[in-house]
């Protein structure tokens, strides 16, 4: 299993998670951004940069991403085309997407950027916040041990 990481939106402290596990478990992540990234040096840790562009990263790890690979991401649509592949999606704050949701939240998603072009403020996310880094670790523990029970 390879995880990918949409990175140039994805909080400092998930990254470090995701340092940190890659390392424990000796499984490969790949942090895949517009920017160029830095990262810790590790033979299980590397970071791609593709040219800038509207998608372009999310278009990159929907290409990259095999079945059964986990895809860190905010972005509900590259949620949707990773679990069209046969991947796992995972936000940041620790919630999965899947098949039986994933079309809620295409459809609200919509609404809320109707509302936005017609000059409502929806506001933003909710800061990231101590219980949200603690939902994801324990989301990719879980994962990561359900993966290992299956193999």
């Amino acid at each position: 299993m390879q995880v990918w990481v949409d990175a140039d939106a994805c909080p400092g402290v998930v990254k470090e998670i995701l340092y940190r596990v890659a390392e424990r478990v000796q499984m490969n992540v790949t942090l895949v951004a517009n920017q160029l990234l830095r990262v810790p040096p590790s033979k299980y840790v590397r970071a791609v940069q593709v040219p800038h562009g509207f998608d372009v990263a999310d278009n990159e790890i929907v290409r990259l991403c095999e079945p059964g690979d986990l895809v860190v991401t905010g972005d509900i649509p590259l949620a949707s085309d990773v679990l069209a592949k046969g991947g796992y999606a995972l936000n940041p704050r620790g919630e999965f997407y899947t098949p039986d949701t994933i079309k809620q939240q295409l459809t609200m998603r919509a609404f809320m950027e109707d509302l936005r072009s017609s000059g409502v403020d929806t506001g933003g996310p909710a800061a990231f916040s101590q219980a949200d880094r603690q939902r994801f670790a324990n989301a990719l523990d879980g994962h990561l041990r359900k993966v290992r029970q299956s193999r």
